[in-house]
């Protein structure tokens, strides 16, 4: 007989998370959403009179956060709740609802922008002076006014909102294509089965360990891509076109000095990331190398990539198991980070198991008011413990920044958002490589890491510099034909791969089905912070003097200063030229371990 489905109320209470430390039932919840109503027509009132004098603009940022904090709360509940079993329509509507609300007070209170704008720094300023209570929101108001010399009159605002849904239509016309049009063939699995190719499914099928199976699967996606090259072309065009036109109609000398100028970052990072991984492609090539020795391959093909070196050890791990094991790991960081970790554990702020109607995937979540909570699918063994820990990373990321900030400041940017959890991972991976006496299972976690690394510092950069190579393309006005696009897409593969690989006809489309090229300049972040994360976790395994406090006192500071300026604090600066190379030691001390487990 098959196994039942598991139902939510079939699992622990100790191992669900805690919700009613948001609102204690749907009614307390309803009485808010009335509430935040009734704020929301409160904070409107000032429309027109923010700047009118200190008092009037402190009660609006009192009274507009106290809304904010409001509408947060509705919605993680209700999202939460809805993950738990996304079957139950009450919790649909109740998502649906808060969300409504939401956008509704966003363009209710679309006027405080553009009133502190007008009245400039020098009125914000003599404000601020007049009563001490606007202080602290003086980092706030500069960093909105830092916007200035790229804000138009209203008319040319107003035209530019206008534009705004247009602007959509390139990265709309690909999802729609991308996630509901494109039909890809059916293949046959290991076990003869016919399966058809999806998004969900292709990576699965790239880590088959039959080669039939992944060469089929890469033939298979790829050719259908191919198939539609002109109108995939079409759209990424004009999306960089858009991104390019929003640029320079807000006075950006680039689309690439646009899209960093929210976080305050120097061209210089983008570029120093860009000619580190160049200058250590060596390192990676001698990867690709020891993975065709050890598949025993006599040609590397791109559908060879993905298929793991190294299968998982069979090591269960139950779910107590392995929230000690990652308190073991972390402890480098300090009896108050463990303290925190158990606190975690005991007053339930993660959702450990797999329910039917739940969620799939992992996150962290939470708002000022709540605790990071985790959602995630505990299955028993050591990715999920690896899981674990990455998403526990950006929990006490949260937690320490929302205790030791003002709201104004307390959610970190993007930018810096994958630190906290990846010097987890690292940290464990550390810990259970030093302790491991399974050769098979310190095998596997070596080549965890260099895949990792592969994936976000290679594959990632490599991304990068191809939305750098399109925009600039466009910036001078040259085609962006699916020709073009293939062209430099293959040319940058030959680049970072070099000769160790068969380039297969279908690597030229890879382009066209990564989503992250429709959010311009996004995906470098990745490959920063992952570097970012190395250099820290291995000041902190080092034992340097002050390394630890100076980390925490990074998770402690939420968005209080520019993201870089914040990673300087807790010891590394990723506009110096030596850093980010830095990290490569690590990747190649890995390999070398690796290549002499393999080996042997």
């Amino acid at each position: 007989m098959a196994k039942q489905p598991t139902q939510r109320a079939d699992i622990p209470e100790a191992e669900r998370w805690d919700t009613e430390k948001i609102y204690a039932d749907t009614a307390a919840w309803e009485n808010d959403f009335s509430a935040a109503k009734e704020k929301l027509a409160e904070v409107t009132a000032f429309n027109g009179h923010l700047t009118e004098n200190a008092d009037t603009l402190y009660r609006y940022l009192q009274l507009s956060e106290a809304l904010e904090l409001n509408l947060e709360d509705l919605f993680v509940y209700a999202k939460m709740k809805l993950d738990e079993d996304n079957r139950v329509n009450m919790y649909q509507a109740m998502r649906d609802r808060a969300m409504a609300l939401s956008v509704k007070a966003s363009e209710e209170t679309a006027f405080f922008t553009p009133e502190i704008l007008a009245a400039g720094k020098e009125k914000i300023r003599s404000l601020i002076a007049a009563d001490e209570r606007l202080a602290l929101y003086e980092r706030f108001f500069d960093d909105l006014l830092r916007y200035a010399p790229h804000t138009l009159n209203p008319k040319e605002e107003s035209l530019l909102a206008m534009a705004g849904e247009m602007a959509e239509g390139p990265q709309n016309a690909f999802s729609m294509l991308n996630e509901a049009d494109l039909r890809f063939p059916s293949i046959r699995n290991e076990d003869g089965e016919e399966i058809t190719i999806n998004h969900a499914n292709f990576i699965r099928l790239m880590e088959s360990k039959e080669r039939r199976v992944r060469k089929d699967a890469f033939t298979g996606l790829y050719g259908t891509y191919e198939t539609f090259r002109n109108t995939l072309a079409a759209t990424l065009a004009g999306n960089v076109k858009g991104e390019c036109f929003f640029a320079k109609a807000r006075n950006y000398p680039s689309a690439l000095n646009s899209a960093l100028f929210a976080d305050a970052v120097d061209e210089t990072l983008y570029t120093n990331m860009i000619k580190a991984v160049r200058d250590n492609l060596d390192a990676f090539r001698h990867y690709l190398r020891l993975r065709k020795k050890t598949l025993n391959l006599e040609e590397l093909h791109f559908y060879d990539v993905y298929t793991p070196l190294v299968a998982e050890a069979e090591r269960k791990i139950p779910y107590e198991e392995g929230f000690e094991l990652v308190k073991k790991a972390l402890a480098p960081l300090g009896e108050e980070y463990i303290s925190l970790l158990q606190k975690a554990g005991d007053e339930r702020w993660i959702d450990v198991r797999e329910n039917e109607g739940k969620t799939s995937g992992a996150y962290s979540w939470g708002v000022f008011n709540t605790v990071p909570y985790v959602l995630m699918s505990y299955q028993d063994n050591l990715n999920s413990v690896f899981t674990l820990a990455h998403e526990l990373g950006h929990s006490l990321h949260s937690y320490y920044s929302w205790h030791n900030q003002p709201y104004p400041y307390a959610y970190y940017r993007i930018f810096v958002a994958e630190v906290a959890s990846t010097v987890n991972e690292t940290l464990l991976a550390d810990y259970m490589l030093k302790n491991s006496a399974d050769e098979k299972e310190k095998a596997f976690l070596l080549n965890q890491y260099l895949e990792e690394f592969r994936g976000t510092v290679f594959r990632q950069t490599m991304f990068a510099e191809f939305e750098k190579i399109i925009h600039e393309r466009a910036e001078a006005m040259e085609t962006l034909t699916a020709d073009d696009l293939c062209d430099i897409y293959l040319d940058l593969n030959k680049d970072y791969f070099g000769e160790e690989i068969v380039y297969d006809e279908g690597i030229r489309m890879e382009w066209a089905r990564i989503p992250h090229f429709y959010n311009g300049f996004y995906v470098y972040k990745y490959a920063t912070s992952f570097s970012a994360a190395q250099y820290l976790a291995n000041r902190i395994l080092s034992g340097e003097e002050g390394a630890v406090e100076s980390y925490l006192s990074f998770l402690k500071s939420g968005c209080s200063d520019d993201p870089n300026e914040l990673l300087k604090k807790a010891g590394v600066d990723l506009t110096e030229e030596q850093t980010i190379p830095g990290v490569f030691t690590i990747f190649r001390e890995r390999l070398d371990a690796l290549e002499k487990i393999l080996l042997k």
